[in-house]
């Protein structure tokens, strides 16, 4: 008799010990939660889980909030939907996200988001690094972070594998009554389905116009220590932030309207 040793390798278990990040929790009868992580060692996974209504309990509540940064110990089966959860623990515990509306709805809105755009990620401990790092420094400010998001997101775009083409393509010169004089700069637009600048209007409706592509520029020069000194209105912080999403929506499959969007678009009017 030969057996199929491909089928009992997929599901034989593999203990896990790693470091995650908590997405999303939904209730799933009395005593159980339903929690999708993204993990250091093993990348996207949900784990059904017994949460004891006693606060005697090894695997508290309160740990499977969104964005709490957890160290797990998991069995981790191949083609299993619902992974068991061995044991938590806090890695880090925030001293202010919990405490402060601002920074709670902007680690609410980024949950929701890497819920969608990490749907079947793979192992990626750069990327893991770069959300565990941005979370632990937006708990550290105390003040200037009106822009993380809009820095968070863009630079998202390059572990996901579409971060944008900020060359500018060359221009011929012209020699046209309508000529640019000299020092004028040739407008551009940006393509967001290409994710590059382009110096004629594509024939699709996913672009820039010339006087918006320009801060595509300005947003690549953000990250989190300097971008404080980029004054933006309320109404252009909140227009960056509908075309990082619909650029990440070109990109990725099936990527819905964020419910928590609303929530953050109040925030600093």
């Amino acid at each position: 008799m030969v057996l199929n040793c491909r089928f009992f390798i997929n599901f034989v278990p593999m203990l896990v010990k790693t470091q995650a990040i908590v997405l999303h929790s939904i209730k799933y009868g009395e005593t159980r939660i339903i929690v999708d992580m993204f993990t250091r060692e093993a990348g996207r996974l949900s784990f059904i889980v017994a949460v004891p209504k006693t606060t005697k309990g090894h695997l508290k509540k309160q740990y499977f909030q969104p964005m709490t940064l957890l160290e797990v110990e998991c069995d981790v089966r191949q083609r299993v939907q619902l992974q068991k959860l061995k044991d938590a623990r806090l890695l880090s515990a925030y001293a202010t996200i919990p405490f402060n509306p601002e920074k709670l709805a902007i680690s609410l809105f980024t949950a929701e988001f890497l819920y969608h755009a990490l749907r079947s990620e793979q192992q990626n401990a750069p990327l893991f690094s770069y959300i565990c790092d941005s979370m632990l420094w937006l708990d550290t400010v105390e003040t200037g972070f009106a822009n993380f998001h809009l820095t968070f997101l863009m630079r998202m775009s390059r572990f996901l594998g579409f971060y944008p083409n900020l060359v500018i393509p060359s221009q011929p010169p012209r020699v046209t009554p309508s000529q640019p004089s000299r020092g004028e700069e040739q407008e551009m637009f940006f393509d967001l389905r290409e994710g590059q600048f382009c110096e004629v209007a594509p024939l699709h409706r996913d672009f820039l116009q010339p006087a918006e592509a320009q801060l595509i520029h300005q947003l690549m020069r953000m990250d989190f220590p300097t971008m404080h000194l980029f004054r933006l209105s309320h109404h252009d912080r909140n227009r960056i932030t509908e075309v990082l999403l619909h650029y990440f929506r070109l990109h990725i499959p099936q990527f819905p309207e964020l419910k928590s969007l609303g929530v953050l678009q109040e925030l600093w009017g």
